[in-house]
């Protein structure tokens, strides 16, 4: 097949009798003859080549003599063998290359067997000698494109290539390129390079353009991918057709320009569309509106900026790194088109150099007048020589082939004695050269550099990053190196300097970054967002998400995470702590000087007649109601959380429960006697006490129940989300049924209390009961709402209850214990045993109950002291209206149970033991 296409190439050249010799090229005789191909002329808009020289192309095309040269020159590269070339102009076009490049395969047509096949016209086909030799191997070409092209062709002859400027990802493929390698590395590099630099000055939103074809395609596509993996978005990506005309390029910046937040662009274009989108942006007045990160397509050239400095001032472009080759450009200032004549090309490059037009080239016959080049002018650095920087690629892509060749030769020519190469050598296959020799050269360069290939045939990575500076105190521009790129990035931000000189490096950014504690919240393009404030308990989980820190915890001031909120719980040295502990202490002082006093006066008539028994358990549960503030201020703990418990409840079943069984007690005496002169049942000291007990007990059950049910412990509670607070394990509302109990108690003794208040005045500890119970059901009623309205504010709901506890405790111990307190201190005379019944008030009562009789006491005479230490008051009933005219004597035990005096028959005088009414 491929020799077939080699005969039917070869045919029709012949048929149509194409005069390739006579084509415009560089030709130098050799033994080996080495290709090349550079651009050096421009495109043309409607013929291949333009008229516009190339200065590039043209040293690249130098470089290679240059090194053809120095090589030929050494004695210990090649000894005995000349190197010679063919180069041709690619006119920076792929097709026209490719039909160029034809002429390196012509010579490869000379080893074939021709016999078997014959051309279209019947005649047998004659492969014509190439005058410069058969070609071992093609140096070129420069566009990434151009050398897609050749090396497709030069592959299937097994032609190697090695190119000095193309950096297509593509041509990375053995699969498809098997015989092609470069001196420069391929664009996945220089793209990573490109978004280092747009990542090291904070952009995150840009535009791009490219070139169509491999070099701008392949590249734009590995910086999209890269710069997509790093969070930089693209406004916009523009392509560069090949056939762009002026129109175009406007239509480009037109585009750019609606993406004003997009102020970074990003090239990776050929160096004449980046001229052309420069002079765009001149035309559409966007001189200081864009800011350029180029690729090495621009680099460092001077040409391409001439006219549109202040367009491209603050450029940051990337080059690879290079060093000038010592020689070059004493050899370069040395040519003249007199002493350079086999380069045809070099003539029109010196004109367009210097602006003028050599004698030899004025027409006999014109109106015009040219500026004749002066024979004293020479290249320098004055009319803007500068060695371009793919120069040292180029002559490093020469002595490649220079040393691997010299290696071959060694192997298979070492024997032969002939100047020239040895016939085993010219019949040597190009792909077994490629893969044995020219793979594994590995050699330091004309400039010290480190030159070799990898397995894909690709050079080393190595690149300079360059800004375009305004000079100082000059109207000129220069390209100053500001950094470096070899697998990692390494810039000076210092040195960078934009538009005027502008330090500041500018934004390209859709949105500006979020402050701390906001989110992004993505509109259009992804790097394009409105900021959205966390809520305040919510920390930035990631740059689009708020998380919440959870109950009892709280972000740190920037948001990123959150840290455990204090414990908050009652402290001892709070104003809600220190009142009602202080008030609590001062209760408890009071109480234990009462129960002191009462221990200290046990036998006397008014401590015997109080009830001892109930009055100390009295006192027991109002100590109790005391301390437990305590419990209640104390950080929580399930031991604290259990004693709140069982003290609220049991304190305030100990004070009612007694109190109940004094006011029932009394309720039931004299309801008594108004029926019947019987004693009631259970009023004994005994009995009091073993029903007071059993209504405490009563209460400690349902506390046990409450505590299975809800098992003791400790809780958090957050009130607010910036508040935890530590609290036992009881819920407000299980609180209060667990005193529903104790309200029963109340409210029944308040029943009884009322019952009890007409009673003879001489027995009115029913009536401080009474004041008790109805002090005590109003702070109840005003705790209630206060405690659960501020469950929000715990110091206020402890403190409250806390008051609430000790005020029940305070006003069962002033009114039950204070008129007490004040006789047995300040009145010790009326604490005997005397009458102390009233007469007159306890006819009163009974007349009251039973109008029919009435009682007076009998005669003090009378009074007595029962064996088992009781007071006895002995009462006569008088007799009614009715006529009886005898009198009832009866007994009142002032000690504890009284006999209820009842109305008996007008028979008789009965007398009988009768416990004590709760004198005063």
């Amino acid at each position: 097949m491929i020799t077939g296409l080699l005969v039917y190439f070869v045919c029709v050249a012949a048929s149509k009798s194409i005069q390739i010799d006579q084509q415009v090229a560089v030709s130098v005789s050799g033994d080996i003859i080495l290709g090349g191909l550079f651009p050096v002329h421009t495109k043309g808009d409607k013929t291949p080549c333009g008229p516009q020289i190339y200065h590039r192309g043209v040293q690249r095309l130098e470089a290679m003599m240059f090194a053809i040269d120095s090589i030929n020159r050494d004695p210990n590269i090649l000894p005995n063998v000349t190197l010679g070339v063919h180069i041709l102009d690619t006119c920076s076009r792929d097709t026209y290359a490719l039909n160029q490049s034809l002429q390196f395969v012509k010579a490869s047509l000379n080893s074939i067997d021709t016999s078997s096949f014959e051309c279209a016209d019947h005649s047998v086909p004659v492969p014509r000698n190439n005058y410069s030799g058969p070609v071992f191997g093609v140096v070129g070409g420069s566009y990434s494109s151009v050398s897609l092209q050749v090396a497709n062709l030069l592959g299937l002859f097994h032609i190697p290539q090695i190119s000095p400027a193309s950096t297509a990802k593509a041509l990375s493929d053995k699969t498809r390129f098997k015989y092609f390698a470069r001196t420069v590395p391929p664009d996945t590099f220089q793209s990573s390079a490109l978004v280092d630099i747009v990542k090291s000055v904070n952009w995150s939103y840009v535009s791009t353009i490219y070139s169509e074809g491999s070099y701008g395609e392949y590249g734009i596509e590995v910086f999209h991918r890269e710069a997509q993996e790093r969070n930089v978005c693209i406004a916009t990506a523009e392509k560069v057709p090949s056939a762009a005309d002026d129109k175009e390029f406007d239509n480009i910046i037109h585009k750019l320009k609606k993406k004003i937040n997009a102020k970074g662009v990003v090239l990776f274009t050929r160096a004449e569309d980046a001229r052309r989108i420069l002079q765009a942006a001149k035309r559409g007045n966007a001189s200081q509106t864009f800011y350029w990160v180029a690729s090495d397509g621009w680099g460092k050239q001077q040409k391409l900026v001439e006219g549109v400095e202040d367009v491209a001032e603050g450029a940051i472009t990337v080059e690879l790194q290079s060093n000038s080759i010592p020689g070059f450009d004493k050899y370069m200032m040395s040519l003249t088109p007199e002493k350079n004549s086999r380069n045809p090309w070099f003539e029109q490059y010196w004109e367009d150099t210097f602006g003028c037009v050599l004698e030899k080239n004025i027409p006999l016959e014109t109106n015009h007048t040219f500026n004749v080049c002066s024979a004293d002018l020479r290249l320098s650095q004055s009319v803007g020589y500068e060695q371009e920087s793919k120069v040292q690629f180029v002559v490093d892509a020469v002595y490649a082939f220079a040393l691997a060749l010299h290696n071959l030769y060694e192997d298979l020519c070492k024997d032969y004695n002939q100047t020239g190469v040895c016939p085993a050598m010219t019949q040597y296959d190009g792909g077994d050269f490629y893969k044995k020799y020219l793979l594994n050269v590995s050699f330091t360069d004309l400039a010290g550099s480190p030159v070799k290939f990898d397995t894909c045939g690709d050079g080393l990575a190595r690149y300079d990053i360059l800004n375009y500076q305004r000079l100082l105190n000059a109207s000129g521009y220069h390209y100053r190196k500001v950094g470096k790129w070899f697998n990692y990035l390494q810039l000076d931000p210092n040195h960078l300097v934009f538009e005027n000189n502008a330090t500041t490096v500018p934004t390209s950014a859709c949105s500006l970054p979020c402050e701390p504690g906001m989110i992004k919240k993505q509109q259009g393009d992804t790097c394009c967002w409105i900021c959205d404030k966390c809520e305040e308990y919510e920390f930035v989980y990631d740059e689009f998400t708020c998380k919440d820190c959870g109950p009892g915890y709280w972000p740190y001031i920037d948001k990123l995470s959150c840290y455990a909120l204090e414990l908050q719980y009652m402290r001892w040295n709070t104003p809600y702590a220190f009142v009602p502990a202080a008030f609590s202490c001062l209760g408890i002082l009071v109480t234990f000087a009462v129960i002191i006093l009462f221990v200290k006066h046990n036998d006397t008539p008014l401590v015997r007649a109080s009830g001892r028994e109930l009055s100390y358990m009295l006192l027991f549960g109002i100590l109790l109601c005391y301390l437990n503030t305590f419990a209640l201020l104390a950080k929580p703990t399930t031991e604290i959380c259990i004693t709140q418990r069982f003290g609220i409840g049991v304190g305030f079943s100990i004070i009612y429960g007694a109190l109940l069984t004094k006011t029932n007690r009394i309720s039931r005496i004299f309801d008594s006697a108004s029926k019947s002169a019987q004693r009631p049942s259970y009023i004994s000291p005994k009995s009091q006490v073993i029903i007071t007990c059993s209504l405490i007990a009563v209460q400690i059950i349902l506390t046990l129940v409450w505590m299975i049910v809800e098992p003791p412990g400790t809780r958090f509670h957050y009130p607010t989300r910036n508040q935890v607070i530590l609290k036992c394990k009881i819920q407000d509302m299980s609180f209060l049924f667990s005193q529903l109990y104790n309200m029963v108690l109340i409210t029944t003794c308040t029943v009884y209390a009322v019952k009890t208040r007409k009673i003879p005045e001489n027995f009115n500890e029913s009536k401080f009961i009474g004041f008790t119970m109805y002090t005590t059901c109003i702070i109840w009623l005003a705790f209630i709402p206060i405690y659960f309205g501020t469950g929000n504010a715990y110091e206020t709901q402890l403190t409250t209850l806390c008051v609430a506890t000790s005020m029940n405790a305070t006003v069962a111990l002033v009114c039950l214990y204070s008129p007490k307190v004040y006789i047995i201190v300040l009145h010790p005379d009326k604490n005997v045993r005397k009458l102390t019944m009233n007469s007159a008030a306890y006819k009163k009562y009974n007349s009251s109950s039973a109008p029919t009789s009435t009682y007076a006491p009998a005669p003090s005479s009378t009074q007595k002291v029962s064996s088992d230490g009781t007071e006895t008051i002995l009462m006569q009933r008088v007799g009614s209206s009715g006529g009886c005219g005898t009198t009832t004597t009866t007994t009142a035990n002032t000690n504890n149970a009284p006999n209820t005096p009842s109305k008996s028959s007008c028979t008789g005088v009965n007398a009988e033991p009768m416990d004590n009414i709760a004198l005063l």
